[in-house]
């Protein structure tokens, strides 16, 4: 496995360890054992935050694998109704035109479902391509064939780019 295959499970190692190391710091009284497992704890939790990290920029997600894909392009579609939908509400506010009004929350409305729509979309395409590239490697390993590993580690990535990518952006609309 790769480095950035492993982060999680390394980051979850690390955490375990540095409670262990920590409290038996703790325990004889040794203070710099117990600092010494409060920074690895520490560190297993930035590097588990990083191996997560995924962000959506201009229709495209990037992950921390440096993947770029293409977002489902009912999540820019989407984005785009809620901010003109939006709009609307607001100019039929201002000027006291319930029509306008009514139809900009409609829009916005509609947005929201369409962007919901093409995240799960992405979410759903990433997780296929996840498991499809992770179970290529580990075949493409038993029989020796690097370029069927390297294609089948792209295919993770990419796959993992749109996951996180996708979860960024509903938990930024949840927070």
């Amino acid at each position: 496995m790769s480095d950035k295959q492993t982060s999680t499970l390394q980051s979850y190692i690390d955490s375990a360890t540095g409670t262990v190391q920590s409290a038996l710091g703790a325990l004889t009284g040794s203070t710099a054992d117990q600092n010494a497992g409060e920074t690895k704890k520490d560190k297993a939790s930035l590097e588990h935050d990083v191996s997560h990290a995924g962000t959506s920029i201009a229709g495209h997600s990037i992950s921390s694998t440096g993947a770029v894909t293409k977002n489902d392009p009912n999540r820019t579609e989407g984005s785009w109704n809620q901010t003109v939908g939006s709009a609307k509400e607001a100019v039929g506010g201002l000027i006291g035109s319930e029509d306008l009004k009514r139809a900009g929350a409609q829009q916005n409305a509609e947005g929201k479902g369409q962007e919901a729509q093409g995240q799960l979309s992405d979410f759903g395409s990433g997780i296929a391509n996840r498991v499809t590239g992770a179970v290529g490697g580990a075949v493409a390993g038993v029989t020796g064939d690097r370029e069927a590993q390297l294609k089948a580690q792209e295919q993770h990535d990419v796959g993992k780019t749109q996951q996180r990518g996708a979860e960024a952006d509903i938990q930024k609309q949840n927070a």
